[in-house]
């Protein structure tokens, strides 16, 4: 009991200190998640054995539980009201994600014990992605409300991360709808979503 007391009195505790945890976990877990999977696609090029535990999953769920350790955090903030407004919309949105990335995770993996490898397109992919673009607006939006603080370092990055992901997963949805280049030699790394659509 002492020790969560001391852990709670620390410096380490206090709200402004926590809420830069959540925000930098928030941004950064996203794109670890991101670039993991970028690997993994490399890695189904080169026809790797495709297995749970490969590195590249292993990257993958790393970045998963930044944003979950980002989202529980996030959570407890508001628990205590320590946050209101933007803090408090950004928080819920990092713990929206948080949560959509980690069932959709769970239905990745369960799509690969029963169709195999999949491609880019898959129907566990696009809601991991939308997951990604909340968890990093929201890390976004708690950074913006600090930017006259040293967490304001940080807002370029964020920025750029929301961006990316929010793009990533319109190029994503351009491609089932759009059948015609589903299979250009851009889309040729993810080929086997094709055989999926």
């Amino acid at each position: 009991m002492k020790l969560i007391q001391r852990i709670s009195n620390s410096r380490l505790a206090r709200p402004g200190i926590i809420i830069s945890f959540v925000s930098i976990f928030a941004v950064i877990g996203p794109v670890v998640v991101v670039s993991a999977g970028f690997w993994d696609a490399i890695s189904h090029l080169q026809k790797e054995p495709e297995f749970f535990w490969s590195s590249s999953h292993i990257l993958v769920y790393t970045g998963v539980s930044m944003t979950g350790l980002a989202a529980v955090t996030g959570l407890i903030l508001i628990l205590k009201k320590s946050v209101h407004g933007s803090l408090k919309t950004g928080i819920k949105l990092v713990i929206a994600g948080s949560i959509i990335q980690a069932i959709s995770g769970f239905g990745d993996s369960l799509s690969h014990e029963v169709f195999g490898i999949d491609g880019l397109i898959s129907w566990s992919h696009q809601p991991l992605e939308f997951g990604l673009v909340l968890a990093s607006l929201g890390g976004f939006l708690i950074i913006k409300n600090r930017e006259h603080t040293k967490l304001g370092v940080f807002l370029p990055f964020s920025i750029i991360a929301f961006l990316f992901f929010t793009i990533w997963l319109l190029f994503n949805l351009v491609i089932i709808f759009g059948h015609t280049i589903q299979c250009i030699p851009v889309y040729e790394i993810f080929s086997s979503g094709c055989a999926i659509l």
